[in-house]
């Protein structure tokens, strides 16, 4: 039984990588600690550093703050929960209407496109008082919660950006991915779904991660609409206090929420990344 030895000049560039990543990653820490020591010295040294600390960073008045700002929080949850769902509905519907081939489906594709060339035009907010004050002008039907609207308002705004990123990702699908398909029995709606669709979704992967990131953060917008959410629980707690501290305990709700997807997606470029770059010289 062969056995594989590894070469003198192997085992000299293994230790030679693993010095220079030590290296590196000691000059990273040093460089980064360095860095913040002197971030904190500027703050710290500022004329009107006292007063920012006592309007911003009051420990006490965070601790008052922190319980409803989790409760409304948990409203910013529930909306992002339903809007993920809707968003994933809409936007796969209209990224197929784009995509769809024949001069029957023209109508469908113009509807379509416009419907993404509209809403991504439009900014967020200006959604959200269209949506949130206009529905209930007309005047059809009972009053609808705010949040409810704020969810539609936000599933129609992220669906022309996701629906982008999913049509980007179903033509970067080889064609003959749908020859092939179709050529063994497959109709067009089981091309779509077991074919074309899940290797899109693949190839996008990381740009979607960075949309529900981005709408993670704008479910926030719906204070903007009277919901008592983190942000509005917060805007109240500071009208009571005079104190910005309740804004600073919202945003870093919002990051700790925000982080483990933040991470997610780049260990998915990464991955990424790395699978397409096997046998390959950088």
């Amino acid at each position: 039984m062969s056995t594989t030895e590894v070469s003198s000049i192997e085992l000299e560039r293994r230790a030679y990588r693993t010095a220079r990543g030590r290296r590196s990653a000691l000059i990273s820490v040093v460089s980064t600690l360095v860095f913040l020591a002197a971030v904190v010295l500027l703050l710290i040294n500022s004329p009107g550093w006292e007063r920012v600390r006592e309007s911003f960073f009051d420990p006490q008045t965070a601790i008052d703050a922190l319980p409803k700002v989790l409760v409304g929080l948990w409203l910013n949850i529930q909306v992002l929960f339903f809007a993920v769902i809707g968003v994933a509905i809409l936007s796969t519907l209209v990224a197929i209407a784009r995509t769809l081939r024949g001069p029957v489906f023209t109508p469908l594709r113009l509807l379509a496109a416009g419907y993404t060339d509209v809403f991504r035009g439009i900014p967020v907010l200006l959604v959200l008082y269209l949506i949130g004050f206009g529905i209930p002008g007309l005047g059809l039907t009972g009053r609808i919660p705010v949040q409810v609207l704020g969810t539609i308002a936000l599933v129609l705004c992220y669906s022309a950006y996701v629906a982008e990123v999913l049509r980007a990702g179903m033509d970067a699908v080889h064609p003959s991915q749908r020859l092939a398909a179709r050529s063994l029995g497959l109709s067009h709606g089981k091309t779509l779904r077991l074919v074309v669709l899940p290797q899109a979704v693949r190839k996008v992967t990381p740009a979607l991660m960075n949309d529900f990131v981005s709408l993670m953060k704008d479910v926030g917008l719906i204070s903007a609409l009277g919901a008592v959410d983190a942000i509005r629980a917060a805007q109240i707690e500071v009208a009571s206090v005079a104190n910005f501290t309740p804004y600073v305990v919202a945003g870093l709700l919002f990051v700790i929420l925000a982080w483990p997807f933040i991470r997610l997606t780049d260990w998915i470029s990464a991955r990424a990344q790395k699978r397409e770059q096997i046998g390959g010289v950088v």
